[in-house]
């Protein structure tokens, strides 16, 4: 028999916001989080900008001996980590220990860490990179240090499928409660993108905007003078949990995962197939997987890179799957406040899904100020609206061809 699974905790790092509730205040306000980098000096790339968070100190969450043996993206899932937990007002070592789960989505994991020390490696010699390099710079290091800091003892494993890394955790964690080979799962996905190989590497490829004299207007997803992404850095956590344990324990629930979709194109490393079809596929997967007619759907969450690909694609994509009913479903970019969070993407975008959800307020894409033809639905552009959203999707697509599909409800 399979179990009904809710989310009944998150926890978010952001450029725009620290804590959901700040996170949400920005998110509402239609304020962006992204600026010239400030932690190297980027004049020598094309790319000068992104969502930089800049005011997080992981000693607040974790103390020093344990940030030393940790990379900026385990930091981040740790402390986001323990602020789902705190939102969910769980203790998962009374009664979940065993039986809960920790799943964490990240494509650069330990990437930063590894060439820090190449430079002391370089420069002084083999025997003189940090000690904790080999365990910090493990892929896995994320949700090994969650278990670690929580005690949880069930699965625990990364999941790596590029920008649709963290939707995809979230996805597997779902199926797995449902199943019930686990009771409740650590969920999400943490990135730490901001170093400058990261950077030289994405801008050589031409994917990444160089509107370099105004960043906060730079990521502007669904408009005709989009010019490419922008790198985010953060994490989004969430707990799940077995509906029936969470509605014993009179847990607040934000929603009840539905279903999950997930195909892969098979046809390049960068570029969306030009039919859009297993994209398509994971949709009609996902609304097949609840239950519901796509005319349910109250709102999506988009991927919206800002690319000139990508947006046209996803554009027809919901117009193929909903027909008549993709013009009539609000639909919101938050890449736009806070930029692409490549692994991590997914995650912070369902918290900001969830959130709008319990404000029934849908937060803007912003910068929207100069339409793509190609992309005619509704993106809410620049405001915030008001709306009541009951069921709600969110789409992830990943380099590779990834397409990653989530539908939540509220209970």
């Amino acid at each position: 028999m399979s179990k009904r699974v809710v989310i009944t905790g998150v926890g978010v790092i952001a450029c725009n916001g620290i804590g959901k509730q700040g996170f949400w205040e920005s998110l509402k306000s239609g304020r962006t989080g992204i600026a010239r980098i400030q932690s190297f000096d980027p004049s020598p790339f094309p790319t000068q900008m992104a969502g930089e968070v800049r005011d997080f100190d992981p000693e607040q969450y974790m103390d020093k001996k344990k940030i030393k043996r940790m990379d900026r993206t385990s930091q981040f899932a740790v402390a986001a980590a323990k602020m789902a937990v705190q939102d969910a007002d769980i203790e998962l070592c009374n009664g979940y220990k065993e039986s809960a789960g920790v799943l964490i989505g990240t494509a650069m994991a330990g990437q930063a860490y590894i060439t820090e020390q190449h430079d002391a490696f370089r420069d002084k010699g083999p025997m003189k990179i940090n000690p904790n390099t080999a365990l910090a710079s493990f892929p896995d290091a994320c949700c090994s240090q969650i278990s670690i800091e929580l005690g949880i003892q069930g699965p625990s494993f990364q999941v790596a499928t590029a920008c649709s890394s963290a939707l995809d955790a979230i996805g597997v964690a779902y199926q797995g409660i449902k199943r019930g080979w686990m009771d409740a799962a650590v969920v999400g996905g943490a990135e730490a993108t901001l170093f400058p190989e990261a950077i030289a590497a994405f801008s050589i490829t031409r994917a990444m905007s160089r509107r370099n004299d105004e960043p906060k207007k730079a990521c502007r997803p669904f408009t005709i003078d989009r010019d490419g992404f922008v790198l985010g850095e953060g994490a989004g956590i969430l707990i799940l949990e077995d509906y029936k344990k969470a509605q014993k324990r009179g847990a607040r629930i934000y929603a009840e995962i539905l279903s999950h979709g997930m195909t892969t194109d098979a046809y390049h490393m960068t570029a969306p197939e030009p039919s859009g079809e297993q994209a398509a596929r994971a949709m009609r997967i996902a609304l097949e997987g609840a239950g519901i007619r796509p005319e349910e759907i109250d709102y999506i969450n988009a991927h919206g890179t800002s690319t000139p690909l990508n947006d046209v694609n996803e554009t027809r994509i919901i117009k193929e799957v909903f027909g008549a009913h993709a013009k009539k479903i609000p639909i919101s970019a938050t890449k736009s406040m806070v930029g692409h969070l490549i692994g991590a993407a997914g995650s912070v975008e369902l918290i900001a899904m969830l959130l709008a959800m319990e404000h029934n307020e849908m937060p803007p894409t912003i910068n929207y100020d100069n339409p793509d033809p190609e992309c005619d639905l509704d993106y809410v552009p620049n405001t915030s609206r008001k709306k009541q959203i009951r069921t709600a999707m969110k789409n992830s697509f990943g380099f590779g061809g990834k397409n990653s599909i989530l539908i939540v409800r509220k209970v």
